[in-house]
């Protein structure tokens, strides 16, 4: 199942890290989203305190924040800055979940370059973490 998502690298970055809008896809259970060559493992109970993130990269165990796209478009937190990039497929759903016709060039960039994921590798990956 394909998600349109807001996406945030914030470990190493605090509310300034590489963002994102674009698709994820959801594991059956919903723990774990796979987006751009990440598997990204949904964090129990409360976030963790010391990144901010709600997920955590199966991989690298780097913390992201991950959450629904708003309809007022002040995805990235107040005191965060830094282009937010938006998926070019996801660009028209994007669009009007935000009641827009054109992105603010100064805010967004559109690309193209979403890496593709390994979601079998990774959910093996996922899987071992949940076990241990």
């Amino acid at each position: 199942m394909k998600l349109l998502r807001y996406i945030e690298l914030k470990s190493g970055y605090g509310d300034n890290g590489p963002a994102w809008i674009g698709y994820v896809t959801s594991s059956k259970t919903g723990r774990t989203l796979y987006f751009n060559g990440r598997g990204l493992l949904k964090l129990k109970g409360q976030r963790r305190a010391d990144s901010g993130g709600n997920y955590i990269d199966v991989e690298t165990g780097e913390a992201f924040w991950v959450s629904g796209v708003k309809k007022n478009g002040e995805d990235r937190h107040w005191a965060g800055s830094g282009k937010v990039l938006v998926e070019a497929a996801a660009l028209t759903e994007y669009l009007k979940t935000v009641r827009a016709t054109s992105l603010d060039k100064s805010r967004y960039e559109v690309i193209d370059a979403i890496r593709q994921t390994d979601i079998d590798r990774l959910s093996r990956l996922a899987n071992l973490r949940l076990e241990g």
